[in-house]
């Protein structure tokens, strides 16, 4: 269905035919990839809240194919960037070469790098020094890229996934917390169950190669993007995730003993607007108008996980962030 078709219904009439692409979607991406519903469900969320997402995994658990197969439904031009400890920042945002122009003069001319495109695949992104991380911070936050004074506004929809080892931590660099807010979730990737496994294994030693069908494209998902912010929430919710990440700051009189105890750090303002975007492309995705308290709920873990600081006390206690968010949901119902 064309962008122009949609535009012509309801806001109503449009998140039923959300619906309907998404349930497509899902069954399409199933021909390449057995089980990670849960993932895959998140990452539609983040992207249609406008966010990016940090996939945290041990090798082999299908990171790279997921957002490789998400770009072929969605109909995206895919950027893969290997971080490695040479990789400079112009190696990702681009640089310029001097050539003759027609007239045979010398001219600088910018040669786009590969965060030009719509669905950026961050490979290993730790790998790489806090110079170069920090290239992507202007264009997951602003969209733009500016080089040689000059700016350039990327093309829209534009979704960063970057991918971690969490094993290997011998030649790594931890994200500064000023990039690591910037994403909307931190997903960790399980082991498939042994009944997934079995099939991943009787398709990936096969001659099995599945075509995939476009199901969004770019149009219509930044008109469902847009759909995601005209969805109404009350202010019972609002209050909810607000309050949620107030009790995650220790210097808050409110918050409770375990997050004086165990936390140096809490979440910041960017924490609550995720909260309630997650909230709303959630309830449109279960075809629902308004979200409800539940809704927030869902997407809490990814949203706070790697927002909230542990101290030492934590670690010495085998305290860990998500037993700290279980306890703060528990508090707060």
């Amino acid at each position: 269905m064309t962008q122009q078709k949609i535009q012509n219904y309801t806001d109503v009439e449009t998140v039923k035919i959300l619906n309907s692409k998404y349930t497509e979607l899902k069954n399409e991406i199933s021909k390449v990839i057995v089980g990670q519903d849960k993932i895959i469900e998140q990452i539609m969320i983040s992207i249609l809240s406008k966010g990016h997402c940090l996939l945290v995994g041990v090798p082999g658990l299908a990171k790279t194919l997921i957002v490789k197969t998400l770009s072929e439904v969605l109909d995206l031009n895919f950027s893969r960037i290997q971080f490695t400890p040479d990789l400079m920042p112009s190696d990702i945002t681009g640089t310029e070469i001097l050539e003759n122009d027609k007239d045979g003069k010398k001219v600088f001319k910018f040669i786009k790098g590969p965060v030009f495109g719509n669905i950026i695949l961050a490979d290993e992104i730790n790998r790489t020094p806090p110079k170069t991380q920090s290239a992507l911070l202007e264009a997951m936050q602003e969209h733009k890229v500016t080089a040689a004074g000059t700016t350039y506004k990327l093309e829209e929809p534009f979704f960063v996934l970057a991918t971690q080892n969490p094993i290997e931590q011998e030649g790594t660099y931890p994200l500064p917390e000023a990039q690591l807010d910037r994403f909307m979730f931190n997903l960790w990737l399980e082991y498939p169950e042994y009944q997934e496994e079995l099939e991943i294994i009787k398709r990936t030693t096969s001659m099995y190669q599945p075509e995939l069908r476009i199901i969004f494209s770019k149009e219509d998902i930044i008109l469902f993007q847009d759909l995601v912010r005209k969805v109404p929430v009350a202010d019972e919710v609002i209050n909810y995730a607000v309050s949620l990440v107030a009790k995650t700051r220790p210097l808050n009189q409110g918050s409770p003993k375990i997050v004086k105890d165990y936390i140096s750090w809490g979440a910041g303002p960017r924490a609550s607007q995720y909260l309630i975007l997650g909230a709303k492309t959630n309830c449109i995705l279960e075809g629902r108008f308004s979200p409800n308290i539940d809704d927030v709920k869902k997407v809490v873990k990814p949203v706070l996980r790697h927002r909230l600081i542990t101290n030492f006390n934590a670690e010495a206690d085998g305290m860990s962030v998500i037993k700290i968010i279980e306890s703060l949901m528990i508090s707060g119902d």
